[in-house]
């Protein structure tokens, strides 16, 4: 398995992806596509490693399939992931 280093100037997955837990400057969470507050100006994260940093953030790993060739890749596969995971409503079931 090899292992995956961020890209640098990336923050794909604290960009596409919603978080639903709280986090330091945004207390009900992220939505999709919604940059995260806690990205500096080198778009790293500043509470990663931190006991603050929700569960999905620390859980998320970067990948070949994630993070593809690019930014834009990385960002068009998560935004396809919190698409495809989204929860099925009424108005979305029968819309």
């Amino acid at each position: 398995m090899t292992v995956f280093d961020c890209r640098p100037h990336c923050a794909a997955c604290c960009i596409a992806p919603s978080i639903t837990s709280p986090l330091p400057g945004m207390p009900q969470g992220k939505p999709a596509g919604v940059p995260c507050v806690q990205l500096d100006e080198e778009l790293r994260c500043r509470v990663f490693g931190q006991p603050q940093c929700p569960a999905f953030c620390a859980g998320l790993k970067p990948s070949g399939e994630m993070c593809g060739e690019s930014r834009v890749q990385a960002l068009d596969w998560l935004t396809q992931m919190e698409l495809a995971t989204q929860p099925v409503t009424a108005t979305t079931a029968h819309g």
